[in-house]
């Protein structure tokens, strides 16, 4: 059988998500340091993909992008992987009580999940005596927050065009 142009385009646009969280997890870019700036990418990607196509992104697919990271980053063994289910936790709940999406309603519900998620974090690199920069982690929760309608309305370009 031989598959059309758009059917094509379609497999292909709807692996996008799951390579990108591959190659953050793998190059090591999860927080993009710029300056004083840092963004944690990682977060946002799971977040907006689990609420919006959860097909796209399974939890067997987020932990082992989380080990993955934690492997390169030296990060304590499953530190990562907590922290991105819980994102995602918290995603699919908002999904199944969301009535109506919009961006301002992601974005509210987008910082309990921000705020649960570095919670774990904390919690478990402190029981693991590993060596926590609270400042980092502080300045990194609030650009995650601040960049997540940019990267909303670019992973939603990207939504309309798998679905077209």
């Amino acid at each position: 059988m031989s598959l059309s142009y758009k059917q094509t385009k379609f497999n292909f646009l709807g692996l996008l998500p799951l390579l990108a969280l591959f190659y953050i997890s793998l190059n090591g870019i999860t927080v993009l340091n710029i300056n004083f700036f840092s963004i944690n990418i990682h977060y946002i990607l799971v977040y907006y993909w689990v609420l919006r196509q959860p097909k796209s992104l399974g939890y067997g697919f987020i932990f082992l992008s989380g080990i993955i990271n934690d492997v390169v980053f030296g990060l304590p063994f499953g530190t990562t992987p907590l922290s991105l289910l819980t994102i995602a936790g918290v995603a699919a709940y908002v999904r199944t009580v969301t009535v109506r999406i919009s961006l301002l309603n992601d974005w509210i519900s987008f910082l309990p999940a921000l705020l649960v998620a570095n919670l774990v974090n904390f919690v478990a690199l402190y029981f693991s005596d590993y060596a926590i920069d609270y400042f980092f982690l502080f300045k990194s929760s609030i650009f995650t927050f601040i960049f997540y309608p940019i990267l909303w309305s670019i992973f939603g370009l990207l939504l309309n065009l798998m679905k077209n």
